[in-house]
């Protein structure tokens, strides 16, 4: 896994410029011609733009000649006309275009569009989300009754009042830098995108600064549908091509795609197959977009994907998907021991969500968090919504109260992770 500071810090310099823009090899500075222009008859001897003049003797003029003899005129105007006139415009004219020629067509495509502007396109075509049905709330009206009656009668209504401020209190806490949260699972189908997109929804709501949600999963990624967007157009990919140093964030903004409480999304595709991201293209895009946004939440591919990877290293916490089954809890721990192995261990900052993907699943949970928790990770559970479990947007205000709590604790823990790396 690459080093999260040196690759940023390569990054930084590409962006400034450091090392594409200085001298390149093979291309002249612009000062022979100057000196050429001002005393053309001592430079004659000089080569200019990396010409050698050898052809002198050709002429028949010696230029040793005209110097031992300064005071005969005759020499002087036999010998400095002709020189004068036939190799002044020859370096002239066959040399200095071709330096022209060459800088300017390389100077061109930095100030220019490198790629054309893509097409804005649905998140779902009207024929495929005219299929939907209404969604239905996170729990049926029986449990919400019987939960309302219970906290009615009972005496933890100021316990959990508690409990809601002090969360409220560690999501709002401000930061110098962004914080990168980096999502990913190690199989589709875990709730990795669903994860990701409650994380960005819940520090949208709380937080005051800007939220970004980068989709770093261009193989059809559903994180735009799950956060409610009605079309895409700039990808990361196409961001990675143009993002810039000196760009504000009203620049940034203008290719993202904006969602409620101050949060914006960068997509990964535009729901085509074939989509790629690279890491060189994640690594640009990720740093030159974490000084715009308080907390960057990024839907990973699944692991080992190499983007996936580099992602885990450089984000200050990471989320660990994996379903609330037998199999799901075994793969998990696998992927834990092997980060342990890595040269920075950074199983104390992931934690592992353990999706609920039915109502009575086979598990005995408790035992199961205790088994990840010996890696040194943190365990959560997601239970079983559903709201989230029939797909499309999701709205807060239909998610069961335990998914809203569990969302909520989750986001909390992950940012004051985040917080203790650096």
């Amino acid at each position: 896994m690459p080093s999260g500071e040196n690759w940023q810090n390569d990054v930084l310099r590409d962006l400034r410029g450091g090392g594409p823009q200085g001298p390149r090899p093979g291309v002249p500075a612009q000062q022979p011609p100057a000196e050429n222009a001002q005393a053309p008859g001592p430079q004659a001897e000089t080569p200019g733009y990396g010409y050698p003049h050898q052809q002198q003797p050709a002429y028949g003029y010696p230029p040793q000649q005209p110097q031992p003899q300064p005071p005969h005129p005759q020499p002087y105007a036999e010998q400095h006309p002709q020189p004068y006139a036939e190799q002044h415009p020859q370096p002239y004219a066959e040399q200095h275009p071709q330096p022209h020629a060459e800088q300017h067509p390389q100077a061109a495509p930095q100030q220019s569009p490198r790629r054309a502007a893509p097409d804005t396109r649905p998140v779902v075509d009207k024929r495929l989300a005219a299929t939907g049905l209404k969604p239905r709330h996170g729990e049926p009206f029986a449990a919400r009754a019987l939960r309302a009656v219970r906290r009615t009668v009972s005496s933890s209504a100021a316990r959990e009042v508690a409990e809601t401020t002090a969360t409220a209190e560690t999501l709002q806490r401000t930061v110098t830098t962004g914080r990168q949260i980096a999502v990913t699972s190690i199989r589709g189908g875990s709730g990795k995108t669903t994860v990701a997109a409650l994380l960005g929804a819940t520090y949208a709501h709380y937080r005051q600064d800007p939220v970004l949600l980068v989709e770093a999963d261009p193989a059809l990624g559903s994180l735009p549908l799950r956060l409610g967007a009605e079309s895409l157009r700039w990808t990361t990919g196409d961001l990675a091509a143009l993002v810039e140093p000196q760009m504000s964030l009203l620049d940034i903004t203008g290719y993202l795609v904006q969602l409620p409480q101050n949060a914006w999304l960068l997509p990964g595709s535009q729901g085509q197959v074939g989509a790629m991201l690279d890491t060189r293209g994640y690594e640009r895009v990720m740093v030159s977009l974490r000084r715009y946004f308080g907390v960057t939440v990024v839907d990973c591919e699944t692991l080992p994907a190499e983007v996936a990877r580099t992602a885990l290293s450089a984000a200050q916490a990471r989320v660990l998907t994996a379903p609330a089954t037998l199999e799901g809890v075994a793969s998990t721990r696998s992927v834990l021991e092997w980060m342990r192995g890595l040269p920075r261990d950074i199983t104390t900052t992931t934690v592992v969500v353990l999706t609920e993907t039915a109502p009575h699943p086979g598990l005995d949970l408790d035992k199961a968090a205790e088994q990840l928790k010996a890696t040194g990770a943190s365990v959560r559970v997601l239970p079983y919504d559903r709201h989230l479990a029939a797909g499309g947007a999701i709205r807060t205000d239909l998610l069961a109260r335990p998914t809203r709590q569990a969302a909520t604790r989750l986001a909390a823990e992950v940012f004051e992770l985040s917080q203790k790396r650096r």
